[in-house]
């Protein structure tokens, strides 16, 4: 019998050998005319449940962040913040002090800032017409807070009234307002002189992150009187210093409910 005879031989009896049943959690190999066979069926696809919790799961505020620790957290978890990237992140299957975990299940908190806070940010120190300055005004009066949002209502509209005027110049008075000094450049009224007076700071309270608290932010007004008319804004003190602070409570807040010490930096 020749060699090609018998491989054939050989190939017609696998095909027609019975299947065999392969047990899910184990590995196998069998040896076949085209080599070495490996059969894997280790694998968690092959089980009812997972052999263990894998993957990041991201939150947006600190209660939670607190409910997904709660349940799954242990002894041995870390928990990390970081105040450049506004993240705060739990590792938790970290190493133990007598071994190493996969530290594959973590739980990441990554704040967002709000729309109000973007918008305020995006116009700090910036000039805008008057017309601007008075529709962003009324835009945003839930977050003005002194004077009244009822008062910058009243101011806003003041602005937008007075488009067809000259403004001429603007004196701060003993009582801290600006008082700004215009004439009148409509027919019916031309050469009129009026006076608009605005408070020189005002303050606003704006929630940096959502889900976090609320805080007061001095705004101070800008203007200028130039060739194209009057022009106005606002300076913020600080807000740096507000959206760290607002970064720091939250994770106080989180440090006070887990029994786990909050890290300054990131994990591995």
């Amino acid at each position: 019998m020749t060699n090609d005879n018998a491989q054939v031989i050989v190939d017609t009896a696998l095909r027609g050998a019975e299947p065999a049943e392969l047990e899910p959690g184990k590995f196998y190999a069998f040896v076949t005319p085209a080599g070495l066979q490996k059969v894997d069926l280790t694998g968690d696809e092959y089980k009812d449940t997972p052999t263990r919790k894998t993957g990041t799961t991201t939150v947006r505020d600190a209660e939670s962040f607190l409910a997904y620790w709660t349940k799954h957290h242990d002894d041995d978890s870390e928990v990390y913040a970081d105040a450049e990237r506004l993240t705060i992140t739990a590792v938790l299957d970290a190493h133990t002090p007598d071994g190493a975990r996969w530290s594959g299940h973590r739980l990441h908190l990554a704040l967002r800032e709000t729309d109000a806070w973007k918008q305020w940010m995006a116009n700090d120190g910036k000039l805008l017409r008057q017309e601007e300055f008075a529709e962003f005004l009324e835009d945003h009066l839930p977050e003005l807070l002194e004077p009244t949002s009822a008062e910058m209502l009243e101011i806003a509209q003041s602005f937008q009234a007075a488009v067809k005027v000259d403004f001429q110049s603007a004196t701060r008075l003993s009582s801290g307002q600006r008082q700004f000094q215009y004439v009148e450049t409509a027919t019916t009224k031309a050469g009129q002189k009026g006076q608009l007076t605005v408070p020189e700071t005002f303050v606003i309270g704006l929630i940096p992150f959502e889900g976090s608290d609320g805080y007061r932010l001095t705004a101070r007004l800008r203007h200028r009187i130039g060739q194209n008319g009057l022009t106005l804004g606002y300076k913020l003190e600080r807000p740096a210093d507000i959206r760290k602070t607002a970064f720091d409570d939250v994770v106080q807040k989180i440090g006070e409910q887990i029994d786990t010490a909050v890290m300054n930096g990131s994990p591995a």
